[in-house]
């Protein structure tokens, strides 16, 4: 990782901050930031920024709902950089509601984040991740995907697991695609990890007894949890994967 320039959508907070955090231990040059709210990707940047001498956390925040947005910030970092050597597409969302009730917004809302914006987004980056990238020295691609995408439930919300299989599909095709271009593109599929969009399952005692139960780990992840397998897909210790869903999930895919 040492030198890399990387770029993590919805790093602010969550499994984005924590691997914005192991890039830059891991010697990463320059790790951006990206989210709607400005402040809370600031605040981000510099705490992250503070943690090595040779790194630095930047943030650059932007809407990466709509195609205006992520053209522009697709712009604003090529004004800053020559080249990108890893991208991480974990901003996303989730819509609950029952299937006979569920809206077209909340359907259109979700497949648009969690699946349209990493398409574009990548596609939009394709000359910064092909520029430095050769066959020994190969660029990064990391879509977070979701064992929801894997397992027929839908117990966190039918749009949601629906884009999550998506992404998977989406990764294994941009494998195939840019793979002459070394660019290696790769997701992980985190189960139930502590984050602002599980919080309201956390605080149900009952529900959330009932899934540590069920875990054969029994427990969410962690931060660190999500560290280990970003840091293997975005350096050469992962050079000779593409393709592949990683699932990092405590054991629920077993049940």
């Amino acid at each position: 990782m040492y030198d890399k320039i990387c770029v993590i959508t919805g790093g602010s907070r969550g499994l984005g901050k924590a691997m914005a955090r192991v890039f830059l231990h891991a010697g990463a040059k320059r790790v951006y930031v990206t989210a709607r709210k400005i402040e809370e990707c600031q605040q981000t940047a510099e705490e992250l920024s503070q943690l090595t001498e040779h790194g630095e956390c930047v943030a650059l925040p932007g809407d990466m709902s709509s195609g205006e947005g992520i053209v522009g910030f697709a712009k604003a970092l090529t004004e800053r950089e020559g080249h990108i050597d890893v991208l991480v597409n974990n901003a996303g969302t989730g819509w609950l509601a029952p299937v006979e009730e569920f809206p077209e917004i909340g359907w259109d809302k979700v497949m648009d984040l969690n699946v349209k914006t990493p398409f574009f987004l990548t596609q939009q980056l394709l000359p910064l991740l092909k520029a430095n990238a050769t066959a020994t020295n190969g660029a990064s691609v990391i879509n977070i995907g979701s064992v929801a995408g894997i397992m027929g439930s839908a117990g966190s919300g039918v749009s949601y697991g629906t884009s999550k299989a998506a992404i998977h599909q989406l990764t294994r095709n941009l494998a195939s695609l840019l793979a002459d271009d070394n660019i290696r593109v790769n997701a992980i599929a985190p189960g139930r990890f502590h984050s602002k969009m599980t919080s309201s399952v956390e605080q149900d005692k009952k529900q959330y007894d009932q899934e540590i139960r069920m875990i054969p780990l029994h427990r969410w992840g962690h931060d660190e949890d999500i560290m280990g397998p970003a840091l293997l897909l975005a350096s050469n210790a992962g050079a000779y994967m593409t393709g592949e869903i990683i699932t990092v999930d405590g054991g629920i895919l077993l049940v």
